[in-house]
């Protein structure tokens, strides 16, 4: 019998993504196994919020006592440049980390040899990442609004594409450090230094200075800003303010990938992909 007569989805060449489930199975499959492993270690994914909401009190009672009003009247700015800046932490950290430890562990060679491609297998693990920050930002943002008694307008779908393509910018930054990782192994230093800058950027007068708009983060920053304090929706932005949104998620997503192509294309020529 030859293997095209088996009857089990598989030819000679392996079976194809139509045949093994198709491109959502293997979206729900990796998703699936993120918050798995995820929630596998509740005791660190509990203390991960729970330090970001420790600092962020620090930040709102030890401000109030040294700025007292003048920090009431800028709260909604602190809650919604910190909700942003645990996005972009949960997304820079987790694609980094997602590419480092798949390297570790041995797996990450195998994305070459899947029926799907390396591509899609890459692309389905930054959706996962993308969600798990966003459920883990979101009790922030819920626990922050409770302890400050603030009310801010929450329109979902306006929130959620906003945020979800400022965080796309630095998703690729933390794809194209991942492969800096893969090929250099230890780079903490410099990984360390940006997830400071993030600040900066977030803090980046984009309507003010045309090109700072430009910047990962300082785009959506300054939109997620004037929708969650001013109520303003989606539709109701300017055309020019949601293309530069759009093209600076897309154009970072893309050097990000570019970057890790290249990194562990190198780390496979080297035989480093997986040497830890």
């Amino acid at each position: 019998m030859t293997a095209t007569n088996r009857g089990d989805g598989e030819g000679t060449d392996g079976p194809s993504p139509t045949r093994s489930g198709g491109y959502y199975h293997l979206i729900r499959a990796v998703i699936y196994r993120d918050l798995l492993i995820w929630l596998r270690y509740p005791v660190n994914a509990v203390l991960g919020v729970v330090v970001t909401v420790f600092f962020f009190a620090l930040l709102f009672y030890g401000g109030q006592m040294i700025a007292g009003q003048a920090l009431t009247d800028t709260i909604e700015g602190l809650i919604v440049g910190y909700f942003l800046w645990t996005l972009s932490q949960g997304a820079y950290m987790g694609a980094m980390r997602a590419v480092q430890s798949e390297a570790s562990w041995g797996t990450l060679e195998r994305h070459y040899m899947t029926p799907f491609g390396f591509g899609p297998v890459m692309a389905a693990k930054a959706v996962a990442v993308l969600l798990r920050t966003f459920l883990t930002s979101s009790v922030v943002l819920a626990l922050m609004l409770l302890m400050t008694g603030t009310a801010l307008n929450v329109h979902a779908l306006t929130i959620v594409v906003i945020a979800a393509l400022g965080v796309a910018s630095v998703l690729g930054i933390g794809l194209a450090m991942g492969g800096l990782g893969v090929l250099y192994k230890r780079i903490s230093n410099v990984t360390n230094l940006l997830q400071f800058a993030f600040i900066g950027l977030i803090s980046a007068p984009a309507f003010e200075i045309p090109w700072a708009a430009l910047l990962p983060l300082a785009q959506s920053s300054t939109m997620l800003q004037q929708a969650m304090t001013d109520n303003v929706r989606l539709w109701e932005f300017e055309p020019i303010a949601l293309a530069v949104l759009l093209g600076t998620a897309v154009g970072y997503v893309a050097l990000g990938y570019l970057g890790f192509v290249l990194t562990t294309r190198r780390a496979r020529s080297l035989g480093v992909l997986g040497d830890y």
